[in-house]
């Protein structure tokens, strides 16, 4: 049999192996436990998807789920910062590491928990990359965890792809901005999904709007969004609609994403919880 780890070249047009018909899954470490798995992905970058990991994450906690990060984006890592973690280390046994968890009990995996300085560069070629989000998956004791937010790098490129094939992803939730050329680049994230099976949860919005601190009223950055088109296109359910929010930015720059105002996800926090159901 084909060792798929070290054969495959993740050009599945030019491949002859049957990779539908196989599980290809890495098994989770032996003492973990994780119920549900939720990719949060984007097309590409800056559109904020470690912010909705991270918001996403808290919300759940706050309705007394146990909930995990892992972060996939190697090169790029922002949640250990979000939550006031970036000078923690991880530790670890015999073929185990231990997750860092929050203030609020949300259990993590970085790489920036691996390194011995946080501002260290990632200068890896993506198979490395791709076989350091394995571990993640495979080495770390997770303990007893309803739902995992996998933090994506963003593209469709090798380290996704690997994701894709290595870890039994539930769902995923597409993140975008209002601006036309995100919305094309939210497609080749959509279209990516459906080829490999995995279900689309929803859109989320960022960068939405700005509320008028005298007035209320909303205003929209970058003009009329275009992101109901594309969900409609695509038979697909806008789960949320977040603003461009001062006190949001603060919480993550000070490390206390876990004390920001969530409610904007409410609606897609609904959408996660009717998967246990």
């Amino acid at each position: 049999m084909v060792n798929m780890s070290q054969e495959c070249s993740h050009d599945c047009s030019s491949c002859s192996q049957d990779c539908n018909s196989r599980d290809m899954h890495e098994k989770l470490h032996p003492k973990s436990s994780v119920k549900k798995v939720i990719g949060v992905v984007s097309g590409k970058g800056g559109v904020g998807k470690s912010l909705v990991t991270s918001m996403l994450a808290v919300s759940m906690c706050k309705k007394g789920y146990r909930t995990a990060i892992l972060d996939a984006d190697i090169t790029g890592p922002s949640i250990p910062k979000a939550f006031g973690l970036g000078s923690e280390r991880a530790t670890g046994g015999d073929n185990e590491l231990y997750p860092i968890v929050s203030n609020q009990g949300i259990q993590m995996m970085s790489i920036n928990f691996l390194l011995e300085n946080e501002t260290d560069p990632v200068v890896w070629r993506g198979p490395v990359i791709a076989g350091a989000v394995k571990q993640f998956w495979s080495d770390v004791v997770w303990s007893d965890v309803d739902y995992m937010f996998v933090d994506m790098p963003p593209g469709t490129g090798d380290v996704p792809l690997t994701v894709f094939q290595s870890i039994a992803v539930d769902g995923i939730i597409v993140v975008a901005t209002p601006q036309e050329l995100v919305g094309m680049i939210v497609q080749k994230a959509v279209k990516m999904s459906s080829m490999m099976n995995i279900p689309i949860l929803g859109l989320v919005e960022n960068m939405s709007y700005i509320k008028c601190p005298d007035c209320d009223k909303q205003i929209k950055l970058f003009g009329e969004s275009n992101i109901d088109n594309i969900a409609k296109e695509y038979g697909l359910q806008v789960l949320a609609r977040m603003p461009i929010d001062p006190a949001i930015a603060s919480a993550c720059d000070s490390g206390t994403i876990e004390t920001a105002d969530t409610s904007s996800l409410n609606e897609a926090i609904i959408c996660l919880e009717a998967l246990v159901k």
